[in-house]
């Protein structure tokens, strides 16, 4: 097992892969300068390597890499997170400790639900969605792709959030946030449109 990004998620990875007996072989990085990260050799090269998990915390760079590889890409869910069998869970995507994630939940590929975080029943996450630590999504929530959810906030019950958004540190989201918009506070409040472009 492989993981493409020498950084402090990585480090989180590598800990929740030997938890559960799987060995990381090395961490992959673009940054020459890196040579070892928790001593393990860094590699520059992703060629003729099968399993990786992008362990990058940035949802746009993580979604760049990924689309560029070619290779079977793994989930690392720590022991300690409760999953209902209902659950789907793409390809790529880390659940760390202590997560709860409750029944007929779908997420997405390549995302990330972090320390602590609490996802409810029928919450929908697309790819590369980043749930920061602590933070609560009620039940029926929808995330769009590359939104990326502030640590402590909380999303109530039939919100729709859309795709690359950035919601603010212990926010409250009470209404629906439209596509590409920063949104802070409690309660949340629109703060300015982030990406339009690329939407």
């Amino acid at each position: 097992m492989y993981l493409y990004g020498a950084s402090g998620h990585g480090k989180v990875i590598k800990e929740i892969l030997e938890v559960q007996g799987i060995s990381v072989d090395a961490f992959i990085d673009d940054n020459q300068e890196i040579r070892e990260l928790c001593g393990l050799p860094v590699l520059h090269s992703a060629e003729n390597i099968s399993e990786i998990i992008v362990s990058i915390g940035s949802n746009r760079v993580r979604k760049i890499v990924a689309e560029r590889l070619t290779c079977d890409f793994k989930t690392a869910i720590h022991p300690s997170a409760v999953i209902s069998p209902s659950v789907e869970i793409g390809e790529g995507t880390v659940v760390m400790a202590g997560a709860l994630i409750n029944a007929e939940s779908s997420i997405g590929k390549h995302c990330i639900i972090n320390t602590g975080v609490s996802v409810d029943h029928e919450c929908v996450l697309e790819d590369y969605v980043h749930v920061s630590p602590h933070a609560t999504l009620c039940g029926d929530v929808h995330v769009g792709e590359g939104t990326w959810v502030g640590a402590g906030t909380t999303v109530i019950q039939g919100i729709r959030i859309g795709r690359w958004c950035m919601i603010g540190a212990g926010s409250v989201v009470t209404k629906d946030i439209p596509d590409g918009y920063l949104a802070v506070g409690n309660r949340c409040k629109l703060v300015k449109q982030i990406i339009s472009d690329r939407l």
